[in-house]
């Protein structure tokens, strides 16, 4: 038996509560594994409310993201034993996810833990730092450098953001940030953030083009902030759109992009190829500091999810959430 947050919809009610399982209603695949870790996304906070349809089957366990030993193994890369870790890849919306102290998935979806990173830190980093470091690697790969001038990160008390803002100041860049909490100013500081705006700034529908002020930025918001980033961005800057914790639409026009050669570069972590994952952990583990770490996470139990989940969705929640599966 093992315990989990489980999501079922019986006569279009829909429910979410911790339960108690039999290890034989484990959905298919081919590696088992013991589970030590998951987080608490905004994604996992939408399907534990139900307030969007982020679930596509029923039951589901939520948890984009997972961390612990495998148990049993029939795919040909891993072993009883082997540290695991998956994030993304359908995890919680059609395959069960990570919100829970055993799971069975495709061990495609896995890879093998860094030996300079444990299974906490894994998650303490999750889909939102990941996804993070896929947004910095997009603007490396445009050829941003710290020189070219600062680098705007919105949503940046998030998780995603929080990284961001951390990763880009370690890698040297003049980091930006644009936040709803000017009561976290200094976390945010301490990550290494040189400035911190007022989201209210870009939040409003703006002009098609803004005076110049950032080389690049990293947006996990989208809608109008979206729309008012790529109109402030410099000659030839880039923008790594990642999120649409505003909104999924685009209120823009081609002005920055036709005048003044702004490149807006889409960025997808839950179905990212596995290589390119690869690549983002190895960068990863290079610049994680005990400092980075210790003021972007904190821990809650498997009993404290779905109240957690609500004041996520709420925005009362600062940085990563990293859920202790084996603690109530």
């Amino acid at each position: 038996m093992f315990k989990a947050i489980y999501i079922d919809k019986q006569d279009q009610q829909y429910q979410c509560s911790v339960q108690q399982l039999d290890e034989q209603v484990l959905s298919a695949g081919d590696v088992t594994v013991r589970v030590d870790y998951s987080t608490l996304n905004y994604k996992d906070g939408l399907a534990i409310s139900g307030s969007s349809p982020v679930v596509r089957s029923f039951p589901m366990i939520p948890g984009i993201d997972f961390a612990g030993v495998v148990e049993q193994s029939d795919h040909p890369d891993f072993a009883p034993g082997d540290r695991v870790f998956a994030n993304g890849w359908g995890l919680g919306e059609k395959h069960w996810g990570g919100l829970t102290q055993k799971t069975r998935v495709a061990g495609d979806f896995l890879l093998k833990a860094p030996a300079s990173l444990d299974n906490h830190t894994l998650m303490v980093v999750g889909t939102a730092g990941y996804t993070a470091m896929l947004c910095v690697m997009a603007l490396q790969k445009q050829g941003v450098t710290p020189d070219q001038g600062p680098v705007l990160v919105t949503g940046a008390n998030g998780g995603v953001g929080s990284f961001a803002v951390a990763f880009l100041a370690k890698l040297g860049y003049q980091v930006v940030a644009s936040t709803g909490r000017p009561e976290e100013a200094d976390r945010l500081k301490a990550l290494g953030a040189s400035e911190i705006i007022d989201r209210q700034t870009l939040a409003a529908p703006g002009k098609p083009l803004g005076r110049e002020q950032w080389a690049a930025a990293i947006d996990s918001v989208g809608s109008h902030t979206l729309a008012n980033v790529c109109a402030g961005i410099r000659y030839g800057g880039v923008v790594a759109a990642c999120g649409l914790a505003q909104g999924m639409d685009f209120p823009a026009t081609v002005a920055p992009f036709i005048l003044r050669g702004v490149t807006l570069a889409g960025v997808d972590s839950v179905m990212c190829p596995n290589h390119v994952r690869l690549k983002a952990w190895q960068q990863i583990a290079q610049l994680l500091d005990d400092n980075m770490l210790s003021g972007i996470g904190h821990d809650i139990g498997l009993g404290d999810v779905i109240e957690t989940a609500q004041a996520l969705l709420a925005g009362k929640v600062k940085g990563r959430v990293v859920v202790d599966v084996n603690r109530d």
